[in-house]
């Protein structure tokens, strides 16, 4: 739990009571969201009320699953976090792929000269061995590969057709990335035009597309039904909140990402009908313009913005491509396309907003672990998403810190793991240096569950319930 500094020296936090207005924040990135999924089933065993569910990064999917009282759906047998579709999220993209197989049939080809060569250090030894031990017929090896070597190095043979296949090889691969890369963009891209080939290597579409088919087998029930496009899926999923805001097990619903080309952190919000005057135009904030401009109402005309700021929450900055969205034209960007992505800093400003919103306590679930002590270094990771992970893990760890000490007005009790291996792109599970083991994804769930009960429901929850009971 980290205690947020007082408005006014004056001024007492208020201990957790269930009488307050209380909001949950998930944040974290890709493989977070199993540990967010532990977490939130404990919470909704001990029967913790949530009034306002937020998040920003894989917490997003989370928080919209959990403001329609479907967060079950995130730990359930053949739920999000158990599907097998999880191993396939942030894969490669075709370009690296491609590019990688093609210098690994180029490296070979060329060592064929040198296969050819390393082959003769094998035979002459055996030649002579069997020589020694007076096998009949051991000249004949040798022959075999001399008149071998010498038609494969024959001028007509390997100097000839060895170039061109390398040559055929590399150029294949060239020319899909230039294919790949010349594609229409909303905007003119500037610079030289084979910086287009260097596009984001992992793809976030498998991570989109496996939220909406769960998020429609929990809104169409036992309905036979074929799944509708994601504007479409969002405008029914707001619909559904919106109608049944008050009503037991529905939330209010807010989701930040950044704006690559406005600069700022854009805020989508789902909120009660009463609430919805101020969400813009707010007396103690900034200009209404600059409201309009980074607040969305998703009860509003901007519903189906939703399937923007999903996908946006679940893109990797440098890592993946961002998702470009494209405003109406009588919003405050005037239909203009726009490119959203994730930003783990955004987690500060998505508190402030909450705080405007009248949260008096926030749970925050992370799931990164807190910096270690000394000498509890681990060897660093050496395969492209394991390195990744390390640097989005230790920037959010940062992040956590910063947005738990520094802002005031409200207690924040944060649950996070002691110790987490399975890093954010670990979607296969990780290795724990510690315990020499393995370690599923499924048990990452399990420590998110048994966190939630040891860090706040037993020792917060259960201390304020006796105090109201005894009061």
């Amino acid at each position: 739990m980290t205690e947020r500094p007082a408005a006014a020296p004056h001024q007492k936090s208020e201990p957790y009571s269930p009488q307050l207005r209380t909001a949950l924040v998930l944040t974290g990135t890709g493989t977070a969201g199993a540990y967010h999924a532990g977490a939130l089933r404990a919470l909704a065993e001990a029967g913790v009320k949530i009034d306002l569910v937020a998040g920003r990064g894989i917490g997003a999917v989370g928080a919209m699953f959990h403001a329609i009282d479907g967060a079950s759906r995130l730990w359930e047998d053949k739920g999000f976090w158990r599907s097998p579709a999880i191993a396939g999220l942030y894969q490669w993209r075709s370009i690296p792929k491609v590019v990688v197989s093609a210098l690994a049939v180029a490296a070979a080809v060329v060592a064929i000269p040198m296969v050819a060569v390393a082959l003769g250090l094998v035979v002459f030894p055996i030649d002579f061995l069997l020589k020694i031990v007076g096998v009949g017929g051991a000249g004949g090896l040798v022959t075999w590969y001399t008149d071998w070597a010498q038609s494969v190095f024959a001028p007509s043979m390997l100097p000839t057709w060895l170039p061109r296949i390398v040559m055929l090889v590399l150029g294949s691969a060239v020319g899909f990335a230039l294919i790949d890369g010349w594609r229409q963009h909303s905007r003119q891209p500037r610079g030289p035009f084979w910086w287009r080939l260097l596009r984001p290597p992992l793809s976030a579409r498998e991570a989109v597309e496996h939220t909406w088919r769960v998020l429609w087998d929990l809104l169409r029930g036992a309905a036979q039904l074929s799944q509708p496009g994601a504007g479409e899926l969002a405008r029914r999923y707001v619909e559904v909140v919106a109608d049944n805001l008050g009503q037991p097990g529905f939330r209010e619903l807010l989701i930040t990402v950044h704006d690559m080309d406005a600069h700022r952190d854009l805020m989508f919000a789902l909120v009660a009908e009463h609430r919805r005057r101020d969400l813009v135009r707010r007396p103690r904030s900034e200009a209404a313009e600059t409201r309009r401009a980074e607040v969305f109402d998703l009860a509003g005309a901007d519903r189906e913005l939703l399937a923007d700021a999903i996908a946006a929450s679940v893109t990797i900055p440098l890592a993946t491509e961002p998702q470009s969205v494209t405003f109406s034209a009588e919003s405050y960007w005037r239909g203009e396309t726009h490119r959203l992505v994730d930003r783990p800093a955004s987690l500060i400003r998505l508190i402030d907003e909450l705080i405007e919103l009248g949260a008096k306590q926030i749970v925050l679930i992370a799931g990164t672990e807190d910096a270690a002590g000394p000498h509890t270094l681990a060897p660093p990771r050496l395969d492209g998403r394991g390195r990744l992970g390390e640097y989005v893990a230790s920037a959010e760890t940062a992040i956590v810190r910063d947005a738990t000490t520094t802002t005031g007005g409200v207690r924040i009790y944060t649950i996070r793991p002691v110790h987490n291996p399975i890093g954010p792109f670990d979607f296969s599970g990780g290795f724990d240096d510690r315990s020499q083991r393995a370690q599923p994804l499924a048990e990452l769930m399990g420590r998110g569950y048994e966190d939630a009960y040891h860090q706040f429901i037993e020792p917060v929850v259960g201390a304020s319930g006796e105090r109201i009971t005894h009061k």
